[in-house]
């Protein structure tokens, strides 16, 4: 029997802090559904562009705001998309008086979402202050990249109670393909890890493959065709395949945010034994393709470091 889909959300107030590359198209997808969103960026200009570039219809139920606290204010849900940490410590705050931070603005009963790739102890610890506020938490860093953001189809794995998860499942849909719980608080970081792991082992395979084949003065197109149909099929391999060897890199996922993700999931395998030896080789290729100047640059850009001699 087919399970129901779960109910779209009431449109609500909500804040969303931090309208970077993924943040900025998950808020607009939120006001297509419906809601009314208070959006706040640490670099104003890049939050008064976003405003600037919404539909007239979408545009008159959007505002912006000062501070993160300014933002939360009254709403009912505030997300949250930054880039570290200590990012996520700084915009979240303490939840006391004077604060700037989101929690101080924040009346319980509400919920913070933080889709920051981040800990699983800052999830954690984060959680810890929201509760002691009355506000619900949920971690839920997101898989899809950019083009997923935009299409409104990323993978969400949340970490929370499993109240926490069903009272955000349906809200989260506007720009969720996927949404699961996967555990507790700290649970949808920790499967987040995983993610970037496979991916990390992928793409090194894939770029050796491209090498490979460029090598053996193969055409790389219809090898990559042919295979694809086989065991060899990954999303990688189809999405990243030609434009590796097209060494086109102005896209996707930057290198310098892959090797922050890699380092939370090193530092997570210390603490619980867990054994990562491509990872952290893979790691350490990444750091080649940041010396050459491709920090910024889509992580497929590895196979920069196969034409190396």
């Amino acid at each position: 029997m087919t399970e129901p889909s779960p109910p779209a959300a009431v449109p609500a107030h909500v804040a969303f802090l931090g309208l970077g590359v993924m943040g900025a198209p998950m808020a607009r997808h939120l006001l297509a559904a419906g809601h009314s969103v208070c959006a706040f960026n640490r670099t104003a200009a890049r939050a008064e562009q976003w405003l600037a570039t919404l539909p007239e219809a979408l545009a008159n139920r959007a505002t912006l705001a000062p501070t993160p606290q300014a933002a939360a204010s009254g709403a009912a849900v505030v997300c949250l998309c930054v880039g570290n940490d200590d990012d996520v410590r700084a915009v979240v705050g303490a939840g006391t008086a004077g604060d700037d931070g989101a929690l101080a603005g924040m009346a319980p009963g509400t919920v913070l979402i933080d889709h920051t790739t981040a800990s699983a102890s800052v999830a954690r610890e984060v959680a810890e202050r929201a509760a002691a506020l009355g506000i619900a938490f949920v971690d839920a860093p997101v898989s899809g990249g950019q083009a997923g953001a935009e299409a409104g189809a990323l993978t969400i794995m949340c970490g929370a109670s499993e109240a926490d998860f069903a009272s955000v499942e349906g809200f989260l849909a506007a720009y969720g393909a996927r949404v699961r719980r996967m555990g507790p608080v700290g649970a949808g970081q920790l499967t987040k890890m995983v993610n970037q792991i496979c991916i990390a082992g992928l793409l090194q395979g894939l770029a050796e493959g491209v090498a490979f084949a460029e090598r053996a003065q193969l055409d790389v197109d219809a090898v990559f065709e042919v295979i694809s149909a086989g065991a060899a099929q990954s999303w990688q391999l189809d999405n990243r395949a030609g434009t590796m060897h097209a060494r086109q890199f102005d896209f996707g996922f930057a290198v310098d945010w892959m090797r922050k993700d890699l380092a939370i999931a090193l530092a997570e395998a210390q603490r619980n034994g867990a054994r990562l030896p491509v990872t952290a080789l893979v790691d350490q290729f990444y750091a080649d393709v940041q010396v050459l100047g491709g920090g910024r640059q889509d992580t497929s850009s590895l196979v920069r470091r196969l034409d190396q001699r």
